[in-house]
C-alpha cells in the first residue's frame, strides 16, 4: 500500500557532519525571524531592539560581568536537568534543590566564617551539595521503588523548598536571620556571611569579542574532530569533503573574531568562583557519561529500561544515583548564589529569578550536552541581562521572554529535523506491504518448486 502523494518525514539512516551545527544556528536565524514579525506588528523596529539587546547584553560597558552573574546559577541548573534528562528522567525539581542548596551553605558559612577561606568555602560548597543530594533522593527513591512519577514529586517539592526558605527569613527567628541589627528588627532579613565566606573574584581585562573567539575555537575543533574520525573510519570523500570544508570555514569565522577584538576595546570583567567551578563541573559530568561504566549503564536504562534489566544492571539504583547527581549540581548552584553573589540568605530574591526552571530551558537548548550547557547558559544571561536594563517605556517588556521562548520552540523543531527529513511525491511500500509481498513470492516459488 502506497501514502498519497504529498511531503512526509522519513528517518534519516545518517546524519550529516554538518547537520548538528546547522540545526543550533538554523533555530537561533527562525527565533530572530519570528520575534521580528512580532515586534513589526506591534510598531517597533526589530534591528533596533536587537542592536540594543547585542549591546547592553554582550559588549557594553560591564556587560559580560553582569552576564557571568546571571550566568553562573543557571550553569548549575542546566547541568542538573542534562544530567537527569539524558536518562530519561524528569527532575523538575531543580529550583527547590538550587534553594535548600543555598539554605546549607549559607548556614555552613555563618558558622564557620571565623575560620578563614580555605575552610569556609569547601564547607559551604559540601554543604550545599550534600542537602541537594537528600533532597533530589526523596522523588529518586519514590520513582524507582514505588514507581511515583519524578516529575510530579520533584514539582511538588520546589514548593516546599520555596516555604521553607519563606519560613527560616520571614516567620521564625532562625538562625539564618538577622535579629540583632537594627535594620533586621524592623525588616527580615538573612545574616550577612563574613568576608572569610565570600567566594574569590578574578578580575580582568578582557575584549567582549574573545567570547566569540573562544565559541569559534569550539567549533572549529569540533569539526576538527569530526574530519579526522571520518577519515579515520574510511568515510566516502563526498563527506570527507564536506568535513574539510566546514572546518575552513570555521577557521576564516576564527580569523574574523580575532580581528573583531582587536578593534573592540577591552573592558574589566569579574570572573566569580562558581563559574569556574560550574565549567569544571560540565567537564566531569561529560567525562562521567561518555567514558565510564556508569555513563553507559545510564544510556542504556534511558534508552530500554528491559534490555537494561536484561542484562542485569541495578536499574533502580542508576535512578536514585542520576537523581542525586542532578539534585547536587544544583544545589551547588544555590551555594555559588550566596557565595559569589548575595552573601546573605534572599528569600524573595532567589524564588523571583527561578533560576531552577530557566535551567530546564538552558539544558534542552543544549541539546542535553553538558559541554553546551555553558555557552547557552551565557548566551540566555547576556539576553536576560539586557531585558531588565532596557525595561522601559519604549522598550517592550515582555521582549525578552518572547525570543526565549522563540528560541526554544525553534530549537525543539530542529531536533526533529535533526532525525527526519522532509520529503516530497510518493513514499515507498510501507513495511508491512513489502513484507506480504515477500511471503506472496515465497508461496508461489513453493507451489512451483516444491518446499526446500
Amino acid at each position: 500500500m502506497r501514502t498519497p502523494p504529498g511531503l512526509r518525514f522519513e528517518r534519516r539512516l545518517t546524519t550529516p557532519a554538518w547537520l548538528p551545527f546547522a540545526v543550533p544556528l538554523g533555530s537561533i536565524v527562525a527565533a530572530l525571524l519570528i520575534t521580528g514579525v512580532i515586534l513589526a506588528a506591534t510598531g517597533v523596529d526589530p534591528f533596533s531592539v536587537y542592536r540594543r539587546l547585542f549591546d547592553r547584553g554582550y559588549v557594553g560597558d560591564g556587560a559580560l560581568s553582569s552576564m557571568l552573574v546571571t550566568a553562573t546559577p543557571l550553569i548549575f541548573t542546566g547541568l542538573a536537568a542534562a544530567a537527569a534528562f539524558r536518562m530519561r528522567v524528569f527532575n523538575i525539581g531543580a529550583e527547590g534543590q538550587l534553594y535548600v542548596g543555598a539554605i546549607a551553605a549559607s548556614g555552613a558559612g555563618l558558622a564557620v566564617g571565623g575560620s578563614g577561606a580555605g575552610v569556609a568555602i569547601p564547607a559551604m560548597a559540601v554543604a550545599g551539595i550534600a542537602a541537594g543530594v537528600l533532597w533530589a533522593a526523596i522523588p529518586g527513591l519514590l520513582r524507582a521503588y514505588t514507581g511515583t512519577s519524578e516529575l510530579i514529586t520533584s514539582l511538588m517539592l520546589n514548593y516546599l523548598g520555596g516555604l521553607l526558605l519563606t519560613y527560616l527569613i520571614f516567620d521564625s527567628r532562625s538562625y539564618w536571620r538577622d535579629t540583632t541589627s537594627a535594620n533586621g528588627r524592623i525588616f527580615p532579613t538573612g545574616k550577612t556571611l563574613a568576608d572569610a565566606a565570600n567566594w574569590p573574584t578574578l578580575t580582568t581585562l578582557l575584549a567582549p569579542a574573545i567570547v566569540l573567539v573562544v565559541l569559534a575555537l569550539a567549533l572549529a575543533a569540533s569539526l576538527g574532530r569530526r574530519a579526522w574520525l571520518a577519515r579515520r573510519a574510511g568515510a566516502p570523500a563526498a563527506q570527507r569533503r564536506r568535513s574539510r570544508l566546514a572546518l575552513g570555514a570555521a577557521l576564516v569565522v576564527v580569523v574574523l573574531c580575532v580581528a573583531l577584538m582587536n578593534v573592540t576595546p577591552a573592558q574589566s570583567v569579574d570572573f566569580p568562583l562558581g563559574f569556574w567551578i560550574g565549567l569544571l563541573a560540565a567537564l566531569v559530568v561529560w567525562v562521567l557519561y561518555r567514558d565510564t561504566r556508569f555513563g553507559y549503564e545510564v544510556r542504556v536504562v534511558g534508552d530500554s529500561p528491559a534490555a537494561a534489566r536484561y542484562a542485569g544492571m541495578r536499574t533502580k539504583r542508576k535512578i536514585v544515583a542520576v537523581m542525586c547527581l542532578s539534585g547536587g549540581l544544583a544545589a551547588l548552584g544555590g551555594a555559588s548564589q550566596i557565595g559569589d553573589f548575595s552573601h546573605v540568605l534572599d528569600a524573595r530574591g532567589l524564588q523571583q529569578v527561578a533560576l531552577g526552571y530557566t535551567g530546564i530551558v538552558v539544558a534542552a537548548l543544549a541539546r542535553f550536552n553538558p559541554l553546551a550547557v555553558p555557552v547557552v547558559a551565557l548566551v540566555l544571561g547576556g539576553l536576560t541581562n539586557a531585558g531588565f536594563s532596557l525595561q522601559g517605556a519604549d522598550f517592550p517588556s515582555g521582549m525578552v521572554g518572547i525570543l526565549q521562548g522563540a528560541l526554544l520552540l525553534c530549537t525543539l523543531a530542529g531536533e526533529v529535523l535533526g532525525h527526519y527529513r522532509l520529503r516530497g511525491g510518493r513514499s515507498a511500500p510501507s513495511v508491512d506491504a513489502s513484507a506480504e509481498a515477500a511471503t506472496a513470492e515465497v508461496s508461489a516459488a513453493d507451489v512451483v518448486l516444491g518446499p526446500t
